[in-house]
C-alpha cells in the first residue's frame, strides 16, 4: 500500500462529513483548519468546526430539566423547552439515569425504550454516537429501533422488490471516468446538486462531482435537467421546468413514446426483466382508460408535450444515463420515481452498458460515481437487539401519539409500542422530522428524554437529561467510508470543552452502574486498534494491503485511489442474467412485482404508476395563492450541523434562513428582495426572508432545511426559517411509510412590520441552582 506523495508525520488531520482537513495551531493555541492538500475541491463547511461561534453554544455540564430533577420522571412534560435547566455533577446525572432505566425496565420492559439516535454525528468509525448508544441499549436488554432513513426510506423499501437493495446498487454506480468516455446524454430528474455532494457519511476524500461532470461536458455529453429549479447543475444544461411531484407522469409519457414508436428494447425486456406486458397495458391505458401520452403528461407536469416526445427519441438514439435525485422519493408516493426510472432505463435497454443505464443519486453524496477500492471497514459492534419491535424512521410522532395503533410496512402489519423513555445521541429530530408542531405535542408523551449532545440544539433544549459530549476535534478516531479514497487518522487537537465526555466513556460509566461490560476492557486506543485490524483483514481479502496500525497512525492518511478501477453498474447481470441474477424473486428486473401486487395496497400497485398527491399545484381545489414548497438540503451545512457557525450564518438574511421565490410570485405579493415574509399553512407558521430568483419555477418556493428550530411558544410562530414547521407528516405510502416532506403547499405574505420576535435559535437556556 502506497502512502500519498508529500505526506509527513507533522501534518495533523481530522475528518468530517464535509471532507478531510488539516489542522494547525497558532502560538496562543487557536486552531486553524484548511482543506486537505489532496482534495481538489474542498468544502468550506468544515473550516469552521473550531469557531468561537460554536463554542458559544456548547454544553458545559450535565444539565437536567428542573421539574424532572425536583419532582421525578414524567413531571410537567409540557414544559420541555420552556423551563430552566439545573447543572449537576456527572455522578448525580448518571446515578439518576441508571435508576430511571431500572424503573422503566422493571415496570414497562425494554419495549418502552426508544433508541432513535438518527443522525450524522461523526465521520469517525469509533466515536459514532448512534453505534455507541445502540450498543449500550442492546447490552441492557434491547430497545425499540427504527428502520430506513429520512433520506431514502421510500427508495430503500421499493428497490429490493424491483432490482436490488439500495446499498448494493449504491456501491456499484457507473464511475465518472466511464461516463466521460461513453455517455452521450445525461438526463437527470432533480438535477445533480453539488451542495449535497459536499458530504459523505465517513468524510469525502477527493470531492469529484464537479470535476466528473465537467469532464463529461468537455467530452461532449449533453445534459438535460428536469427540475423545478435550474441552479442545481454544475455544468451547462437544458432546463425542463417541471411541477414538483409530477416526474412519474413525465417518465410514463417518455415510456409511452418508446413503446408506441417501437423504440423500446424488447429483447432486453424479454431476457432481463419480468412483467413488462402487464405494465404496458397500464401505459397504453388498457387497464384504466388513460393512455399515458405526452399530452396527458404535459397537462400534469407542465413540460411541453412536443419536448417530451423529442426527448424520448433522443434518449433512444443516444448512450443515455438516467439519474434521479433522492429528493423525489421524499414525497407522497415516493416509491414511484425510483421504480419508474428503473423501468424507463430497462425500456432503453442500456442497463449494464458503459455510460448507460441509470443512477440513483449522482450528486446526492460525493461517493456516488467514485471508483476507488471497496471493502468493509470495521466499526463498533452493536450486538443483537433482543427487542424485535421497530418503527419506520419517519413515524416517530405517530408512535408517540398513537401507542397500540397498527401500521403497515413492506406488506406486513405492525403496531406502535408505548414508549416511556427516549435516548437520543447524535442527531436532531427537531431538524429532520416533518410537521414539528405535531412532534412537539408528541414529545410530551414520554416520561424521560435523554440526549447526548455537544451543542444547545433544539433537541437538546427539549431534553430532560442532557449529557455534554465531545466533538471530533476533542478525541481520536478513524474516518473511512465506502466509496471514498482516504482512511484518516483523526487526531485529538484540543481538550474537551467544559466537562464534556466521549459517548463511549459516558456509556462505560453508566454501564458499570447497571452491571454491564460496555468497554470489554478496552480504552479508546484499544478500540481503534481493534477496528483498524478488522479493516486490515477485510482489505487483505480483497487483495488490498494496508500497513499496520502504528504505521498508519504515524502517517495520518492512507490513499485508496491507486487501487481504483472503472465501474459499470450491473455489467455482469447484463452479460449473463442466469449466472448473475439480481436478488429479486425472479432474478430479473421486476417491472411488475407479484410480491407487491400481493400486498393489495391502494397506494402502491404491482407496477410503477402515477398517483395524484394530496397537495400539489395541479389540485382542482387548490387556492390560487398557494405555492409548492421545496425543502432541499442547505448549501452551507449538512442538515442542521454547524448551523451556529459563521459559514452557515453568512447565508442567512436578518438572521433567518432565506426562501427563494420567482419574480412573478414575489410581485403578486408585493415582496422585494430581502423582505421578511411569513410562510404558513394549516400545520404551522414561520418567518423567513425572501430571495427573488428566476432560477425557480413560478408557483414554487424553496426553503432549505437545517435552520435550528426556534419556536415562539406564545405565538406558535417558528422564528428562524425551519421549513419543517409547515411540512406534511404522513407516510409516503403504506408500503414504505417514508417521509413526505416534498409534498407541501404553503402561502407566503410579506410582513408589514418587522417582527418583534428576535431569533433565539442560538441562545442558551436559562439555568437555576436547585437540589433534588
Amino acid at each position: 500500500m502506497k502512502l500519498p506523495h508529500g505526506l509527513s508525520n507533522s501534518k495533523i488531520r481530522t475528518a468530517a462529513h464535509w471532507g478531510v482537513y488539516e489542522v494547525s495551531k497558532s502560538g496562543n493555541g487557536d486552531l486553524f483548519l484548511a482543506g486537505a492538500a489532496e482534495d481538489p475541491d474542498p468544502s468550506p463547511i468544515g473550516l469552521h468546526m473550531a469557531s468561537d461561534d460554536l463554542k458559544q453554544v456548547r454544553i458545559a455540564k450535565p444539565s437536567i430539566r428542573r421539574s424532572w430533577l425536583e419532582r421525578g420522571p414524567g413531571s410537567n412534560p409540557h414544559l420541555r423547552g420552556r423551563e430552566p435547566f439545573v447543572e449537576v455533577e456527572w455522578d448525580l446525572a448518571l446515578d439518576l439515569l441508571a435508576a430511571e432505566f431500572k424503573r422503566i425496565r422493571e415496570k414497562f420492559g425494554n419495549e418502552a425504550i426508544f433508541g432513535g439516535s438518527y443522525g450524522w454525528a461523526s465521520a469517525g468509525r469509533f466515536h459514532h454516537a448512534q453505534s455507541q448508544v445502540h450498543r449500550f441499549l442492546n447490552l441492557i436488554g434491547g430497545y425499540v429501533s427504527h428502520v430506513d432513513s429520512y433520506s431514502l426510506a421510500a427508495g430503500k423499501v421499493i428497490l429490493p422488490h424491483v432490482i436490488e437493495g439500495f446499498s448494493n446498487l449504491f456501491n456499484q454506480h457507473t464511475s465518472w471516468d466511464v461516463m466521460a468516455k461513453e455517455t452521450e446524454l445525461f438526463v437527470t430528474f432533480g438535477g445533480v446538486p453539488v451542495k449535497n455532494a459536499q458530504i459523505s457519511q465517513g468524510g469525502p476524500g477527493r470531492h469529484r462531482v464537479v470535476a466528473g461532470m465537467r469532464d463529461m461536458a468537455q467530452a461532449g455529453t449533453r445534459f438535460v435537467n428536469i427540475s423545478p429549479v435550474s441552479d442545481n447543475m454544475p455544468v451547462d444544461s437544458e432546463w425542463l421546468s417541471i411541477r414538483p411531484n409530477t416526474d412519474v407522469a413525465l417518465m410514463l409519457a417518455l415510456a409511452y413514446v418508446l413503446e408506441t414508436e417501437r423504440l423500446a428494447d424488447l429483447e432486453f425486456l424479454a431476457t432481463h426483466c419480468v412483467g413488462y406486458q402487464r405494465f404496458r397495458s397500464y401505459l397504453l391505458g388498457q387497464t384504466d382508460g388513460v393512455p399515458k401520452t405526452p399530452a396527458w403528461a404535459s397537462a400534469i407536469c407542465g413540460v411541453p408535450m412536443e419536448r417530451i416526445a423529442v426527448l424520448a427519441r433522443e434518449m433512444a438514439s443516444s448512450r443515455t444515463m438516467l439519474n434521479v435525485s433522492w429528493s423525489l422519493q421524499r414525497a407522497v408516493h415516493g416509491e414511484q420515481p425510483f421504480w419508474m426510472l428503473v423501468t424507463l432505463a430497462a425500456m432503453l435497454g442500456q442497463i449494464g452498458l458503459p455510460g448507460g443505464g441509470f443512477g440513483l443519486g449522482y450528486g446526492a453524496v460525493n461517493s456516488v460515481g467514485n471508483d476507488n477500492a471497496r471493502f468493509k471497514f470495521g466499526d463498533v459492534p452493536q450486538g443483537r437487539n433482543p427487542v424485535s419491535t421497530f418503527i419506520p424512521v419517519a413515524r416517530i410522532a405517530d408512535m408517540l401519539l398513537n401507542p397500540g395503533e397498527s401500521f403497515t410496512y413492506n406488506g406486513k402489519v405492525y403496531s406502535y409500542p408505548d414508549i416511556r423513555l427516549i435516548y437520543w445521541a447524535g442527531g436532531n429530530p427537531f431538524h429532520h422530522h416533518q410537521d414539528l408542531n405535531r412532534l412537539l405535542k408528541a414529545w410530551e408523551k414520554p416520561e424521560t428524554i435523554v440526549v447526548n449532545e455537544p451543542y444547545w440544539t433544539p433537541t437538546a433544549k427539549l431534553a430532560d437529561v442532557l449529557l455534554p459530549v465531545t466533538t471530533p476535534l476533542e478525541r481520536n478516531d478513524i474516518a473511512a467510508s465506502t466509496g471514498e479514497d482516504f482512511i484518516v487518522a483523526m487526531k485529538k487537537v484540543e481538550d474537551p470543552f467544559g466537562q464534556s465526555r466521549n459517548d463511549f466513556d459516558i456509556f462505560d460509566d453508566l454501564g458499570r452502574r447497571m452491571d454491564i461490560d460496555f468497554s470489554e476492557g478496552l480504552n479508546e486506543e484499544g478500540w481503534l486498534r481493534r477496528i483498524y485490524d478488522i479493516s486490515r483483514e477485510n482489505a487483505a481479502a480483497k487483495a488490498i494491503n494496508l500497513p499496520d496500525f502504528d504505521e498508519f497512525w504515524n502517517a495520518g492518511l492512507l490513499d485508496l485511489g491507486p487501487e481504483a478501477a472503472p465501474v459499470i453498474m450491473l455489467e455482469s447481470f447484463r452479460a449473463s442474467p442466469d449466472e448473475n441474477p439480481v436478488p429479486t424473486p425472479s432474478g430479473r428486473i421486476e417491472i411488475f412485482s407479484e410480491t407487491i401486487n400481493g400486498f393489495s395496497l391502494v397506494d402502491c400497485l404491482g407496477h410503477p404508476a402515477w398517483f395524484e398527491p394530496p397537495e400539489w399545484l395541479g389540485a382542482c381545489d387548490r387556492d390560487a395563492t398557494t405555492l409548492h414548497l421545496i425543502s432541499d438540503q442547505p448549501p452551507r451545512r449538512l442538515h442542521s450541523q454547524l448551523d451556529a457557525s459563521p459559514h452557515s450564518k453568512a447565508g442567512k438574511i436578518a438572521g433567518r434562513e432565506p426562501i427563494h421565490i420567482h419574480p412573478t410570485d414575489a410581485a403578486a405579493r408585493g415582496i422585494a428582495d430581502g423582505d421578511l415574509v411569513e410562510v404558513f399553512n394549516a400545520r404551522g407558521r414561520l418567518i423567513s426572508a425572501a430571495v427573488i430568483s428566476d432560477a425557480i419555477r413560478p408557483g414554487v418556493a424553496r426553503l432549505s432545511t437545517g435552520a435550528w428550530f426556534d419556536m415562539d411558544f406564545d405565538s406558535g410562530i417558528e422564528r428562524h426559517g425551519n421549513p419543517n414547521a409547515v411540512t406534511m407528516d404522513i407516510g409516503a405510502s403504506s408500503l414504505s411509510q417514508g417521509c413526505s416532506a416534498q409534498t407541501c403547499l404553503v402561502e407566503i405574505r410579506k410582513l408589514s412590520a418587522r417582527p418583534s420576535m428576535l431569533v433565539r435559535a442560538f441562545d442558551t437556556p436559562q439555568f437555576e441552582v436547585s437540589a433534588p
